[in-house]
């Protein structure tokens, strides 16, 4: 899974400071990662709201930041707006004299960053060139939509984090779709709030896990003693099929129904998943699985639908109590037994073939919805290694 991002053109080609300030405050509402600006505006952009800020080279003002302190320095120095890299300079015949790529390299500056403007195939090779010193290589284009954004992805890629510049939210799609693989980010240039918001949603999509689920089929159920239960309260809404995947045993999980039904004993909570006991794992994101008892207030957890697919969720709260439990034992497609303790309550639901069930009417010989990867862990991370969990 690849972390990608968008980022904001807000320089002054987009008007005056009022109209930048709209498309900025926009961007921040919605969620963007980067904002790109001249570098004179730094400070005013750490006074809208906290948002990594990359800032062109060229402009060399020194501006203070809001108390009048320290200079506002940008998390990320860009070179080649008013050089070669967006056409203001001819490119040398031969790319090792330009002026923009020296600045990129030179162990004093700050700048990790380059900004090219596809024009002609000579800007294609001099992006190639930028991408081997700039952590980020970020590209725009007039008419060129799908071709050279291949070649940079298949020839630069890996060396650099690729950035395409769009227009729209549908723009943004294409580039994350491209060559499968897709671009590390967008750069989004417009006004439209909408848009924004739209092409934040498509990176959320585009970075989401979509996970091979399975059923496993109930072999013992077993009304055990009290336990720590834990109730995970994010800080989001679950959709009917959403929930979390739990178990007792890491390689194989069990997927238990976000309390989004309603129930003559108790009113909804569609943002919790009564989740098992302290000891059990939840699946995080990345992959990675986190003890119950570990999660807090601000950890971010993993919510999967019954298709597999994931995003994920902010926790908000997390409630642990003393309750009567079921021991719920499975067997695999491949025959491997998995188990996990799920509290005996009608409002704890499971997926099974037949649909939402509640895991007090679990019977012998039904099929719950699992995640199972034959592979250890330690620590959360896969590892190659004999572990025995019975």
């Amino acid at each position: 899974m690849t972390d990608r991002t968008v980022w904001l053109k807000a320089d002054d080609e987009v008007g005056d400071w009022e109209a930048r300030k709209r498309r900025i405050t926009a961007g921040l509402e919605a969620g963007v990662d980067w904002v790109l600006v001249d570098r004179h505006d730094v400070a005013k952009v750490r006074e809208l709201g906290r948002v990594n800020v990359a800032a062109f080279a060229g402009d060399d003002v020194h501006v203070m930041d809001a108390e009048g302190g320290e200079e506002a320095e940008p998390d990320l120095l860009v070179v080649g707006k008013g050089g070669e890299g967006d056409g203001t300079i001819d490119l040398p015949s031969d790319l090792s004299g330009s002026a923009d790529l020296t600045t990129l390299r030179r162990s004093d500056q700050a700048a990790q960053g380059s900004y090219v403007r596809i024009t002609s195939p000579d800007h294609e090779a001099f992006a190639e060139a930028a991408a081997a010193d700039a952590e980020y290589t970020l590209v725009v284009g007039e008419d060129w939509k799908i071709i050279p954004l291949e070649n940079l992805i298949a020839r630069i890629g890996e060396e650099t984090s690729l950035v395409a510049g769009v227009r729209s939210a549908e723009e943004a799609r294409t580039a994350f779709e491209t060559l499968e693989l897709g671009a590390d980010g967008v750069l989004l240039d417009t006004d439209d709030a909408d848009e924004i918001r739209e092409t934040v949603r498509l990176r959320e999509e585009a970075d989401r896990e979509t996970l091979d689920l399975e059923y496993a089929t109930v072999t013992e159920i077993e009304q055990t003693g009290s336990a720590d239960r834990v109730c995970v309260d994010t800080a989001s809404m679950f959709a009917e099929d959403e929930g979390m995947l739990v178990g007792s045993m890491a390689r194989g999980l069990f997927f238990v129904h976000a309390e989004t039904a309603e129930s003559p004993y108790v009113a909804s909570r569609p943002f919790r998943v009564n989740a098992g006991a302290v000891h059990a794992y939840v699946r995080s994101p990345g992959g990675e699985t986190k003890y119950l008892a570990e999660l807090g207030s601000g950890d971010e957890v993993q919510v999967v639908d019954t298709s597999g697919k994931t995003r994920e969720a902010l926790v908000g709260r997390v409630k642990i109590e003393r309750r009567p439990m079921f021991r719920v034992q499975a067997e695999t497609e491949g025959g491997d037994r998995i188990e996990t303790l799920l509290q005996n309550a009608e409002t704890i639901k499971v997926a099974t073939r037949e649909g939402r069930k509640a895991v007090t009417d679990l019977e012998v010989g039904d099929e719950m919805l699992v995640y199972y990867e034959d592979t250890a862990r330690h620590f959360g991370e896969a590892v190659e290694e004999n572990i025995i969990e019975k």
